[in-house]
């Protein structure tokens, strides 16, 4: 069954992205994995995107790489060009939150959305608006509101040959995301410190305040090292290098890449025990879900014990991008018939 599909990526950054944007690549991930089942798609996204499929765009960058676009007109625009060719598609997967949902109602195409998380609880009255005619998705169980319906819940994909496995084991911590509070950079320092392990910390700072009094008084390019941004390889090998992933998180995260990137270069994660953590994590066995930095410094001891084939096994069953692919043609023909 081939399906003329239109995926809408945000045009924050690049698709794929070059350094951050998980909503990107996970759209990427989509598309490229649909097109290779025979899928006809065409991606909407920004004019430097890489597609094996069709690209069409409206704006050349994305707006966090090209200051001089202004984000709302950018989304307007971008949202609106899909929506006037709407018609020529059988099915629009929005991974561009809740906007594109006040036009699903002026067209005839039926629309999956991707709630990649919410930002605030603010937004869910335009997603209970739509409720009726839309098929929402959500990409780990604990990451549902009790006011939406569901078509599925469908795990983000990785595709497992961007990721090296090494048996061997690393002797640093790693922490890899943006640098924000909700993140536990601060935390993942703690732990690190009471523990008497190198911590290299990789990511882009999201928010300069908190950057500047919680971690940057820290680094000393010994023991607490800041890496900045990395890009797919020095990714791999950062990840794949590391003794373990911290994942302090101070919010109830409804999915987390890096974990899942993590284990399929087979490594283990200690993860605060917070929103899809027990559903990414295989306690014991792919890493321990901790309730404080206490019992993260603890379990560090047990890291050893883990055995990093069990972690790429794991990924790779649950977080691949072929699982994701086949779950997501699952949802189109649910939607379709």
């Amino acid at each position: 069954m081939s399906i003329k599909v239109a995926v809408l990526s945000p045009v924050a950054w690049r698709t794929p992205p070059k350094h951050y944007g998980p909503w990107e690549q996970v759209a990427s991930n989509i598309c490229e994995g649909l097109v290779s089942r025979g899928m006809d798609v065409t991606l909407f996204a920004t004019g430097d995107s890489l597609t094996s499929g069709k690209l069409q765009y409206t704006c050349e960058r994305g707006y966090e790489e090209d200051k001089e676009t202004d984000a709302k007109v950018a989304e307007c625009m971008h949202i609106s060009y899909l929506m006037e060719q709407a018609g020529s598609f059988q099915i629009i997967h929005n991974h561009f939150d809740f906007l594109p949902l006040t036009y699903t109602r002026l067209i005839d195409t039926p629309v999956v959305t991707t709630i990649h998380g919410f930002s605030s609880q603010k937004i869910i009255p335009v997603y209970r608006r739509y409720n009726d005619i839309n098929y929402y998705v959500s990409i780990s169980n604990s990451d549902r509101s009790p006011l939406l319906n569901y078509t599925a819940t469908v795990y983000n994909g990785l595709n497992p040959s961007d990721f090296t496995f090494r048996e061997k084991q690393g002797d640093y911590l790693l922490f890899f995301g943006r640098i924000h509070h909700d993140k536990g950079t601060r935390e993942a320092i703690e732990i690190a410190k009471k523990a008497g392990m190198k911590l290299i910390i990789s990511g882009i700072v999201q928010d300069e305040a908190y950057f500047n009094s919680q971690v940057k008084p820290f680094i000393d390019d010994e023991q607490i090292v800041f890496m900045g941004s990395a890009g797919p390889e020095k990714r791999d090998s950062l990840l794949g290098g590391a003794y373990a992933l911290l994942h302090p998180v101070n919010f109830e995260e409804p999915f987390g890449l890096s974990v899942a990137e993590s284990m399929l270069c087979g490594t283990p994660v200690i993860a605060f025990n917070r929103g899809s953590m027990p559903e990414l994590v295989k306690n014991n066995e792919t890493g321990f879900l901790v309730s404080d930095i206490e019992e993260a410094v603890e379990a560090l001891n047990n890291v050893r014990f883990i055995k990093r084939g069990c972690c790429r096994e794991w990924a790779m069953k649950n977080f691949s991008v072929e699982r994701m692919v086949d779950d997501y043609i699952n949802v189109y023909k649910k939607v379709l018939t």
